[in-house]
């Protein structure tokens, strides 16, 4: 088991890492560094991180550990004759959310290079640009560059060049939580590495692999690649979801900061098993582990794919809130990340093909 300051280190190096959908390289090297030591670690070409304890037997059932290595970001579609660049999402952004952010584009050389995503000075504005709707599509990002013949030259930017909110991970230690970017799903990340660190020691009933997935926010899909080299009875898909606590009244709010991991029973990818469900539940109650429920109108995970997958495999979603996804910063608290691994590993503790048979 990690000490709290190598957790808050391995969440902190997690969420400064560079990884838009397509570019999740620094993300899996973190993940192949700190599990390699009781993994057997391999990735696919999509760049799927795949860990499998070293004690796995191969003749247990087989439960799969899951969170994507993806955050929000852009790509760069075309440089203009000044220099700037315009740019297209990768992921669900507002635009609302995109104007006057710093962001990191990636360089010829793999250097990130700070910049702006432009803002218009008011200045400048006409009276119809002030009132005027936002669309990505009228946005472009600046490095300081006075020309494209400069921007290519001495920036080394070329076109498809990933960009990634410029956000350095702080920790609070009065408040116990977290500011920084990509805590969907780099939290959750964290999860994965973590609960697989302290059921190393453990003595199982089932055999355990877990992936760090990649291009979630596009489509899920590297777990649809993933799928299919994973042969899994049962599933944990840790997800960093959105914190509802300041946009809802309180008969609303199903996942608030600080009270705990967020079970998703309906969303618009799973219906989620509900013997599954239930049963998590229950152990929950017995274990004294703070949890909350949500029947979610929107949104999706890994599990679509996952649950759909040979015969069908039981999967729930552990979702750690998170304030203000799908924006430069987000905020997490860390005791809602310890109660979301202290879910799965007690969980994982307790599953065996008898159990697994009842779902």
């Amino acid at each position: 088991m990690r000490t709290k300051e190598q957790n808050i280190d391995l969440i902190k190096r997690l969420s400064n890492a560079n990884g838009v959908s397509g570019f999740e390289d620094e993300v899996a090297q973190i993940g192949r560094i700190e599990s390699e030591s009781f993994c057997e670690v391999k990735e696919d070409s999509l760049r799927n991180l795949y860990m499998t304890l070293k004690g796995n037997t191969g003749k247990k059932p087989k439960v799969w550990l899951d969170a994507h290595s993806d955050e929000l970001g852009f790509i760069v579609q075309a440089i203009k004759p000044n220099g700037t660049m315009t740019f297209l999402p990768l992921g669900g952004w507002s635009p609302n959310n995109i104007p006057a952010s710093k962001v990191r584009v990636q360089n010829a050389e793999g250097d990130y290079l700070s910049g702006v995503v432009a803002a218009k000075p008011v200045h400048f504005m006409s009276q119809a640009e002030k009132s005027a709707s936002l669309n990505i599509e009228n946005m472009v990002i600046d490095l300081g560059a006075v020309s494209a013949e400069d921007l290519k030259e001495n920036f080394k930017i070329r076109m498809a060049a990933p960009v990634v909110p410029d956000v350095e991970c702080t920790y609070d230690e009065k408040r116990d939580s977290f500011i920084g970017k990509a805590f969907d799903c780099r939290i959750g990340c964290a999860a994965v590495l973590e609960s697989l660190n302290q059921l190393k020691e453990e003595t199982l009933d089932v055999d355990v692999v877990a992936t760090l997935s990649v291009q979630e926010e596009v489509g899920e899909r590297g777990v649809h690649a993933a799928v299919q080299n994973i042969d899994a009875d049962i599933a944990i898909i840790f997800e960093g979801c959105p914190a509802d606590d300041t946009f809802y009244e309180p008969y609303m709010i199903q996942t608030a900061m600080k009270k705990g991991p967020m079970l998703r029973h309906f969303d618009r990818s799973m219906i989620t098993n509900p013997r599954f469900m239930r049963y998590t539940l229950d152990m929950c109650e017995e274990k004294q582990i703070p949890v909350q429920e949500s029947v979610r109108s929107g949104g999706g995970t890994n599990a679509k794919y996952i649950h759909m997958s040979r015969y069908g495999v039981p999967t729930i979603v552990v979702g750690v809130p998170v304030r203000y996804i799908h924006s430069h910063h987000g905020i997490c608290a860390y005791e809602d990340y310890l109660n979301s691994v202290k879910l799965a590993v007690e969980l994982v503790k307790q599953l065996n093909s008898d159990v697994i048979g009842q779902f």
